[in-house]
């Protein structure tokens, strides 16, 4: 047997003896990738378990069942049925009458206090709502379900240990034997909450709600897509199919991926000092928000329009000038319906972003407490996560429930923009 072939043996012998210790290694990296992967949905499961863990009570409401009688002495005395009069009465008084008449043993001015705080200041905005809708209620009586105080609620939800010592918890006996009473009773129990999805942000946590909110972020995202899309998607078409190929357009190209990692927070100061300082918007104010968050979302819809316009094949673009379309009805009669998939994906992909940031609209006054529920882009508004950041910084225990709720409101429209995009990338998606 020659050399060469004596040499190739041995080579073969090599090869053959390490095989099995590179199949090894190889079925290692497989478990060590396979394990990095378990560990990381472990990771989310356990974030999401916490939130919703935390959050999901929010969604109820502790409510007490009582007898109100609307006196009319205390609404209307002259009984002239003037809206001025009806919005001005006390009604904090009718619920207090309704708690005394279920505990008369109640004396004390200490005790009268820690009994009328088993009920929210909201029951009495709730009975003026409903006298200033159908005065006809005054002078009768109707046994209704008013919203409990945050504590009342807390302690009913278990959120408080009725097993504590006093000294450890924020009831205190003589309450807690008036909640069981009205559990034994069943003149207390746990409801929907509808106001937490319908209401806007209060100083009380149980009146607190993310509709002006969800308001604010919907009108914000408005704005956001209305000048986003239409404004990024131009660019794309004029970079990647009309622009010519020289350094100024290779600066442009440069700035728009440079720009795509600059700090959001920068985008803020550049709406603080531009739209209000310099135009003269006003602070707050979803159109204001709208713009700053296009500013920020331009470049990633930029850089998505144009990787799609980049996947049509070119044969596309020459079967067209071949049959004798011009430039521009071959980029917007053929190429831009088959890339349009794309630019939608990038598209909701950037407002899914937009939906989620805090830090710009910070800057230009979105952190403003707000009551009332936003009716236009023009009106003070606030959104979601900076919603989720006032509540997080509150000190009341009822807030920390209000804002694992909201942030199970945003992560399910995430979720939902996040599942929309894969759709249309799945729906409209052709292979080449």
């Amino acid at each position: 047997m020659n050399k060469p072939a004596v040499d190739q043996i041995r080579t073969i012998d090599r090869v053959n003896a390490t095989l099995k210790q590179r199949y090894n290694r190889e079925r290692r990296f497989r478990r060590f990738g396979l394990a990095a992967v378990i560990l990381g949905l472990l990771f989310v499961a356990l974030m999401f378990l916490n939130i919703i863990s935390h959050g999901y009570s929010a969604f109820y409401q502790t409510r007490i069942l009582l007898d109100i009688e609307y006196r009319q002495e205390v609404i209307d005395p002259a009984g002239a049925r003037d809206p001025a009069t009806l919005s001005a009465a006390d009604y904090a008084a009718l619920v207090k009458t309704a708690l005394r008449t279920l505990y008369p043993e109640v004396k004390g001015r200490g005790e009268k206090r820690e009994l009328y705080g088993m009920v929210s200041s909201g029951a009495a905005l709730v009975l003026r709502q409903r006298v200033m809708s159908d005065p006809e209620l005054i002078g009768s009586r109707q046994t209704l379900w008013l919203p409990a105080d945050d504590d009342i609620d807390m302690l009913v939800k278990g959120r408080i240990d009725r097993n504590a010592p006093e000294s450890e918890r924020r009831i205190k006996n003589r309450v807690l034997a008036w909640v069981e009473q009205l559990e034994a009773r069943g003149a207390i129990e746990k409801q929907f909450n509808l106001g937490f999805l319908t209401g806007g942000d209060s100083r009380e946590p149980e009146l607190a709600g993310i509709g002006g909110a969800v308001m604010g972020s919907l009108y914000t995202l408005i704005v956001t897509l209305l000048l986003s899309f239409p404004i990024g998607v131009a660019t794309a078409l004029y970079l990647e199919e009309f622009a010519p190929r020289n350094r100024w357009t290779d600066l442009v190209e440069v700035n728009i991926n440079n720009l795509a990692a600059v700090p959001s927070i920068v985008f803020g100061l550049l709406g603080l000092a531009v739209f209000i300082n310099f135009f003269g918007l006003p602070r707050s104010a979803p159109l204001v928000g709208g713009m700053v968050l296009t500013l920020m979302t331009l470049p990633t819809i930029i850089i998505a329009s144009r990787a799609a316009l980049k996947a049509v094949p070119p044969s596309i673009r020459e079967a067209a000038l071949g049959i004798g379309a011009s430039r521009t009805q071959t980029v917007f009669h053929h190429v831009l319906p088959l890339a349009m998939p794309g630019m939608l994906t990038g598209t909701i992909i950037g407002m899914a972003q937009a939906l989620g940031e805090t830090a710009p609209l910070l800057m230009i006054g979105m952190v403003a407490f707000i009551v009332d529920i936003p009716g236009g882009a023009m009106d003070p508004a606030t959104v979601l996560p900076v919603q989720i950041f006032l509540w997080a910084d509150s000190p009341e225990r009822a807030f920390m429930e209000k804002t694992s709720a909201a942030i199970m409101v945003l992560l399910g429209f995430l979720i939902l923009m996040n599942v929309i995009a894969v759709i249309l990338r799945k729906r409209f998606e052709r292979r080449w």
